[in-house]
């Protein structure tokens, strides 16, 4: 039960939740992890913006950074006796849920463990959600791990720009 575990991560407070919950059933099972971060065209755009003058390197740095946090992932599934592989996809071939599932059915993934800010009503709406079209589309089960409540009451709370709801 559950020897192949596909771990979605992204850097997140929440995604290392996910982590962690991962490593514990791949401890309790005998199971492997794949650790899997997307870089996709959000994650792009926002690297031009923040290295617009490195004209060039955006991707490159993207790249780099994804390696080190797969790799720190790794690492932590490794002292914990968890055998862990990762994969790096930044083809840019659709939404990261979509890379995600494929990648799933492409390692005949048995579970598919996330972790999730567990946004509600107008914060889910706008921000969307990858792990619900996870939830939704994957064809094996999906383990959903939210943030802690403080966590996201204090740091992560959705709120709308001055004047959206300002009647006119």
């Amino acid at each position: 039960m559950y020897q192949r575990i596909l771990v979605p991560i992204d850097g997140s407070s929440t995604s290392s939740r996910g982590l962690t919950e991962a490593i514990q059933i791949a401890r309790l099972t005998g199971g492997r992890l794949r650790l899997v971060h997307v870089i996709d065209e959000l994650s792009f755009a926002l690297a031009m913006d923040a290295y617009a003058g490195y004209a060039g390197t955006w991707l490159e740095e993207l790249r780099t950074n994804a390696t080190k946090l797969l790799q720190a992932a790794q690492a932590r599934a490794a002292e914990e006796n968890v055998e862990a592989d990762t994969v790096l996809i930044d083809r840019f071939k659709g939404a990261v849920h979509d890379q995600v599932i494929a990648e799933a059915e492409s390692c005949k993934a048995d579970l598919i463990v996330i972790g999730t800010h567990g946004r509600r009503g107008i914060g889910r709406w706008v921000m969307g959600s990858s792990a619900e079209h996870i939830l939704r589309m994957s064809p094996v089960p999906v383990l959903l791990v939210r943030a802690p409540e403080v966590a996201k009451t204090e740091h992560e709370r959705f709120t709308l720009p001055a004047g959206v709801l300002a009647s006119a």
